[in-house]
């Protein structure tokens, strides 16, 4: 035990993983938190060509449910006028819809506040995550029972269809970017 540290015993031991604490044997602090952060973290990752193709098939399938319906009035028409709906299953479904997205929106404006990406995590509420994904399947399954009587087995893919095209669209439907960090000094 030469130096005075705990050789047995690692968790005293705070290793520095950077090659300019290696090769020099001074405890220096490498200045990281007093460097100006830069705006080229901006640039936004690139699609490939079988992304874009997946996007564009979803949605193209969700506007063709959308736009020939039961092929003798359109989806947005049925659901207003169609008796055959059963319409308990569907308001429910709607409201736990409506449940999910009010509490996406309230984690994002809790997490816009957030400096630290860990604690983005803590406020989140990631122990509710099991009850909106139960709310979400329990939707699913509401919508299917009233949509059943007119679409019968093809109701399955359809509210499926409609979900995907949703999750392809939503990130474009973003109402204000995030801003980056710009201090100048960070003390994490």
């Amino acid at each position: 035990m030469s130096g005075g540290t705990p050789a047995g015993s690692s968790r005293y031991v705070r290793q520095r993983l950077s090659q300019g604490y290696g090769s020099s044997g001074d405890d220096l602090e490498d200045d990281a938190c007093s460097r100006f952060v830069s705006q080229s973290h901006s640039i936004p990752r690139t699609r490939t060509w079988t992304e874009i193709l997946e996007n564009f098939l979803w949605i193209a399938s969700a506007i063709f449910i959308v736009y020939y319906g039961d092929r003798h009035h359109n989806l947005i028409f049925l659901l207003w006028h169609d008796d055959r709906i059963r319409r308990l299953p569907l308001y429910i479904g709607m409201f736990g819809v409506g449940l999910n997205v009010l509490f996406f929106i309230h984690t994002s404006m809790l997490a816009l506040g957030v400096r630290k990406s860990y604690e983005k995590w803590e406020i989140s509420g990631t122990a509710a995550l099991p009850y909106i994904t139960g709310l979400g399947i329990l939707s699913f399954l509401l919508f299917c029972c009233a949509l059943w009587p007119i679409w019968s087995l093809l109701t399955l893919p359809l509210v499926f269809t409609l979900f995907m095209a949703c999750m392809v669209i939503l990130p474009y439907l973003v109402l204000r970017r995030f801003k980056l960090q710009t201090d100048l000094f960070r003390t994490d």
